[in-house]
């Protein structure tokens, strides 16, 4: 299929260019936070500066670079606006996973219009009964990011099997049509993600529009056919638990960065000292520098491994996927005490509601709350492998 044919930036052009932008989102920020959803403007730049093109297969115009590039992106991103950051990374994950599908279910989102977005909610509530040709889905699913600006929506669900036989779980596409989006993101930390609730009455959902979670996980999905290439060989959950802890990490060094200007030019009214003179505000900004870099340094060097073996044709050995999985959690509760200490660090100017820290802090722990960033599942996990234990986590 002919796609856009423009020249495709270089992995450092596109982390320029969401540096570049990451200004433009913090200035946005009180918009994105009242309107509980981002910007159209933003949507646009996204798609603008070709960010939303990054791992679509370049049948359909997209770059088809390696997905970590999605996270590095949203590492800039997070410095300006969390909210932006996680919906630019969760979106860009849908169009990853697409490419995992069956050819015709990627044709019918993106042949006339690859610009075309998917939000999702892969919880498995979903409701299902075989039917001729594929499945009646219904259900209620939460907390479906940017769904706004989609078109499609990935949704979890269990479909019947024998008895006897292993759950099977899947990802369900279901088209706008199919599905009510509940307007009920009501809430205090990444309000700007406009996760609301989708509502699904009796749709059909034919067989090519799902996905065994069992294929993610061991990397051979039907849509590895058309699309052979590495970088749509990562398991499944290894791309997904990134997309929500990645803004964490940029979201800390937004906060960071808050911290330094904060104190570039505060005084204390109780002393009347320079608050960039005090050892204890020194000490806080470069240990909370050193904390986040640490992270982002074994984020990049997972991936790196990950990629070796993929380009080798080798499997993913599982030890380091239960390893890699631990690292994302972790990084979630590194960057969370980091926001804490200069939440704190800050004084009682950072209770103020248009305190740039107060922003970061109150979306962190949002971030924090997502199932996939608890890290004390994925900590016992990797601990029980280390001893000889079955691995007992499906999102590695």
């Amino acid at each position: 299929m002919d796609g856009d044919h423009s020249p495709i930036p270089t992995r450092d052009e596109l982390i320029q260019r969401a540096r570049d932008l990451a200004p433009k989102l913090r200035e946005r920020s009180e918009k994105t936070s009242e309107l509980r959803r981002l910007p159209d403007e933003t949507i646009e730049d996204f798609h603008r500066l070709g960010f939303f093109k990054v791992v679509q297969p370049k049948r359909y115009g997209g770059y088809e670079m390696d997905p970590s590039i999605i996270f590095d992106l949203q590492l800039e991103l997070g410095r300006g606006c969390a909210s932006s950051a996680w919906v630019y990374g969760v979106l860009n994950v849908h169009s990853w996973q697409l490419s995992l599908f069956p050819q015709e279910a990627q044709d019918e989102v993106w042949r006339a219009n690859p610009r075309t977005l998917i939000s999702s909610s892969y919880m498995p509530v979903a409701e299902t009964e075989w039917v001729d040709g594929g499945v009646k889905l219904s259900g209620r699913w939460s907390f479906s990011s940017g769904c706004d600006f989609c078109e499609w929506a990935f949704l979890g669900g269990f479909v019947p099997t024998e008895e006897g036989k292993p759950p099977d779980m899947r990802t369900f596409l279901v088209p706008r049509s199919d599905y009510e989006i509940i307007d009920n993101w009501h809430v205090t930390g990444l309000r700007g993600s406009g996760s609301k609730d989708v509502l699904v009455d009796g749709a059909f959902v034919p067989d090519h529009r799902m996905h065994k979670f069992s294929d993610g996980f061991r990397q051979k999905s039907p849509g590895n056919e058309i699309n052979p290439s590495p970088v749509y060989k990562y398991p499944f959950g290894q791309i997904h638990v990134r997309s929500v802890s990645t803004p964490a990490v940029g979201a800390a060094f937004g906060a960071l960065d808050a911290y330094v200007d904060f104190m570039k030019t505060k005084v204390s009214q109780a002393t009347g000292g320079k608050a960039k003179d005090s050892f204890t505000n020194s000490l806080v900004a470069a240990e909370a520098t050193a904390a986040l870099d640490r992270e982002v340094l074994a984020l990049r060097r997972n991936f790196q491994e990950m990629f070796g073996y993929l380009e080798n044709g080798e499997k993913i050995p599982l030890d380091r996927r239960v390893h890699f999985r631990n690292d994302s959690a972790r990084a979630v509760r590194v960057s969370t005490e980091v926001v804490e200490q200069l939440f704190v660090a800050c004084g009682a100017r950072a209770a103020f509601v248009d305190h740039p820290v107060n922003r970061h802090f109150q979306d962190i722990h949002a971030i924090r709350l997502h199932h996939a960033n608890g890290p004390d599942g994925p900590a016992a996990n990797m601990g029980g492998v280390l001893f000889g234990q079955s691995n007992s986590d499906f999102f590695i």
